[in-house]
This record gives C-alpha cells, structure tokens and sequence, in this order.
C-alpha cells in the first residue's frame, strides 16, 4: 500500500497530510487545536477535519459550537461517533440519544440522522464502507 495525502481545505494553513498509510499516527489534540485556531471555526457554528481516509474507513474530527445542527442526512457505512467533549443529541427517525464526553454509539447504514451540539462539543466520526 502506498501512502495518501490530502490537499488542504481551503483556507486551512497546512502542507499535504497523510491520511491513509500501512501504519498512521494520528495526534488528536493537535487537529483539533488546529480547527479550533481556523477562521472557519471563528466564522461559523462548526469545523471538521479528516484524520483518516482508507479505501473502507473514514475518521473525522468534528467541533460543534453549541447549538449547531448536522441537518438530516444519511451515511453509506456504518458509523461510530465517541464524544470527545461537550454534549449531543443524535436523532433518528424513531429514536434520540444524548451522548457526552467518554460516550458513543453506532448507527446502521443508510438511517436517516441529524446531529446538534446541546453545548460546545467535539466527537470523532467513524464510517466503515464495505469493500467491494
């Protein structure tokens, strides 16, 4: 397996980064004092960073200023969100779970979801594809 990297986002002041690799170190603590320093995270109600892209996984950072809404949308994989900070409410169509620091849970593929921050919080996404 070769390495992969990233192109910045714009208006994120950072060289390519690797994202996908046999062995990848990843230092939480700086991405997300790094998308909390961003003007995107100063300007809006929210920043996210991609950590990790695989050809079957995904790993995102997310930060959330309180009452901020991941409107409903869907996922193609399964997916974990572990709190890291902060507190949300993730709702399904027939469900709500709140979740705080220390917390996870997991959410089947294809249900429709939206997520909003009840205080200022940061939580780790994980999506998991199915290899084809």
């Amino acid at each position: 397996m070769s390495e992969r990297a990233n192109d910045p986002t714009p208006g994120r002041l950072e060289l390519n980064r690797t994202l996908d690799a046999p062995l990848l170190g990843i230092d939480l603590n700086a991405y997300l004092q790094q998308i909390k320093s961003e003007k995107t995270w100063k300007e809006t109600d929210r920043n996210a960073i991609t950590v990790c892209k695989t050809n079957g996984m995904r790993i995102v950072l997310f930060a959330l200023h309180q009452g901020a809404e991941l409107k409903r949308h869907t996922a193609q994989g399964v997916i974990s969100v572990q709190v890291l900070d902060g507190k949300i409410r993730f709702d399904t169509d027939g469900e709500s779970m709140e979740r705080s620091a220390g917390q996870m849970l997991m959410l089947h593929e294809k249900i429709p979801h939206s997520v909003l921050a009840l205080e200022e919080s940061v939580f780790l996404l994980t999506l998991a594809l199915q290899s084809s």
